[in-house]
């Protein structure tokens, strides 16, 4: 049995409208379509950028940097692959030192009107409680709302794009 605190953990849900495979595929094969632009959801600190999933268990979601200068960010490497069902990759930050990566889990669930988009976001225990990527929340229950709250507007993009919209 595997035990995790409260902030170990954080958990995202939206339902979009599309059956699971094709809520993958808006998932994984456009992902730069919905993931929003900025120094707050990529890692480029405002250079501009693609993000890609190498389609297959051992690629990586990368960050293509299409400025002058190029260059990739590795955010993670692909675990599981399992199109209309899960998804697992590593995640790691542009801060984070070599070898520190948390973990993320997407489900892709049938639901009445469409999909369920679970993500869950976990491995925070093993993020000392002074690194940067805690904006000085440490362990707190504002750490788990900030993290949540990112993923949520990360989800609600997603579900924009999937209804024809543009919320990046």
């Amino acid at each position: 049995m595997t035990f995790r605190s409260s902030t170990d953990c954080v958990r995202a849900t939206t339902i979009v409208p599309a059956d699971p495979t094709d809520a993958f595929a808006l998932f994984t094969t456009e992902v730069d379509l919905w993931w929003r632009r900025g120094p707050r959801f990529r890692q480029g600190l405002g250079r501009p950028s693609e993000m890609r999933f190498e389609g297959e268990e051992g690629g990586r979601l990368v960050e293509v940097y299409t400025d002058a200068t190029g260059g990739v960010f590795e955010v993670g490497r692909v675990l599981v692959w399992k199109p209309g069902d899960r998804l697992v990759f590593e995640w790691r930050g542009r801060n984070f030192e070599a070898g520190l990566v948390t973990e993320v889990e997407v489900r892709f669930e049938r639901a009445e009107r469409g999909t369920r988009v679970t993500l869950e976001h976990r491995g925070w225990d093993g993020v000392p409680l002074e690194h940067a990527s805690r904006h000085g929340y440490g362990a707190s229950n504002a750490f788990s709302s900030m993290i949540g709250l990112w993923w949520g507007d990360l989800l609600t993009s997603l579900r924009a794009h999937a209804q024809g919209g543009s919320h990046r």
